[in-house]
């Protein structure tokens, strides 16, 4: 039999605590070995219990989650996923807990609403268990990780649906198209790579599957952070240089050839892969309508989203690179990229800009080559 995930829950609502630890205990998987009220309980009871997975809460007395946080990765790395409320003040609060090491986070459970009880119960228990898989170090009081209109439907078939339309012949264009995707990790990931681009490079658009009330936060910590002008696109906006367009959270980001230039399209449809941004949809919209104009970039993420569409980018002629596992926080969405042939190139984290803008160029000169 396997060994269990221990989990120690630290939240200073009494029934948020009940709440979790009835989730955790119902999952044949996963032992609640304690809970904690504030981040002085749960430093005894980290050293007590010896839990391989936090859940944390971002708001406590006594101590910040962000304090208890930044405390622990300093002094006993080990993977969080926080609990946080669906705020613009919760959603800066957790980032601030992603960039300082936390896995993962879920948003607070509202248990007035009918359902969302069910849906947060397998969030928790799918971010808990890949969590535990995650392995963090410390490193000068941060933390490196060692080891997630167009109708959607037309643009990611069902599994056994006609096989995506071929490739068709591009207007001649110099213009390219980096298109990104991410989940688990990626708010760090994405911050690094797009600090690693100068302010000159071709346009980027993302998408990074996280909730509405969180992209718009994460957008503006990327544009102060960036030499890029980092945005969330509205409909129909045109795609320059020097930008990234980043994917609002609960909206597919699709990429639309208006002649020789393109567009961004959002649209509101359901969950493909059960997310909203979906990685394939962008991805899918780049191959059919920038083909060998663009360059695919998968990072660090949990599941498979973005692996069939990457693999139609790299048969639509453009060059592809995935994030490698050691410098993932979870290597599933690369992971699956890879097995299934849609990759050319696996780096880690920090050569995935400079190569990025090596291919750029290729792929530009190529495609206009082609077009002669």
């Amino acid at each position: 039999m396997s060994k269990k995930i221990k989990v120690l829950v630290i939240d200073d609502s009494a029934l948020v605590r009940q709440i979790l630890v009835e989730i955790l205990k119902a999952a044949h998987d996963i032992e609640v070995v304690g809970t904690a009220s504030d981040p002085f309980v749960a430093r005894e009871r980290i050293k007590e219990l010896n839990p391989d997975v936090l859940t944390l809460d971002v708001e406590m007395p006594r101590m910040d989650g962000i304090t208890f946080l930044s405390n622990l990765m300093r002094l006993r790395p080990m993977p969080v996923v926080m609990v946080s409320s669906l705020t613009e003040r919760g959603a800066e609060t957790t980032l601030k807990a992603l960039e300082l090491g936390a896995v993962d986070f879920v948003s607070k459970p509202k248990v007035d609403v009918a359902g969302t009880l069910a849906d947060f119960s397998e969030e928790i228990l799918t971010k808990i268990r890949t969590a535990a898989g995650a392995r963090v170090v410390a490193r000068s009081g941060a933390v490196a990780y060692v080891v997630p209109k167009h109708s959607a439907d037309a643009i990611i078939p069902a599994a056994g649906a006609a096989a995506a339309p071929p490739a068709r012949r591009m207007l001649r264009t110099t213009d390219r198209i980096i298109a990104v995707g991410a989940s688990t990790g990626g708010t760090e990931a994405i911050r690094e790579f797009l600090m690693g681009l100068p302010a000159d490079c071709p346009a980027i658009v993302i998408a990074q599957h996280i909730p509405a009330a969180f992209s718009a936060p994460f957008t503006r910590r990327m544009d102060s952070l960036s030499r890029l002008s980092v945005c969330e696109p509205h409909d129909g906006q045109y795609i320059m240089p020097g930008h990234a367009y980043i994917a609002p959270g609960g909206k597919h980001l699709l990429v639309e050839r208006d002649g020789a230039r393109y567009r961004c399209r959002l649209n509101d449809g359901p969950p493909v892969n059960r997310h909203c941004p979906s990685v394939d949809v962008l991805f899918r919209s780049v191959a059919q309508n920038v083909g060998p104009n663009a360059v695919g970039v998968i990072l660090t993420g949990m599941g498979d989203d973005g692996a069939r569409g990457l693999k139609e980018m790299r048969d639509a002629g453009a060059p592809t690179i995935a994030q490698d596992e050691a410098s993932s926080v979870v290597w599933g969405m690369p992971g699956a990229a890879v097995k299934l042939g849609a990759v050319e190139e696996i780096l880690p984290l920090n050569k995935v800009a400079e190569a990025v803008m090596r291919l750029a160029e290729t792929a530009g000169a190529q495609s206009v080559a082609a077009t002669n």
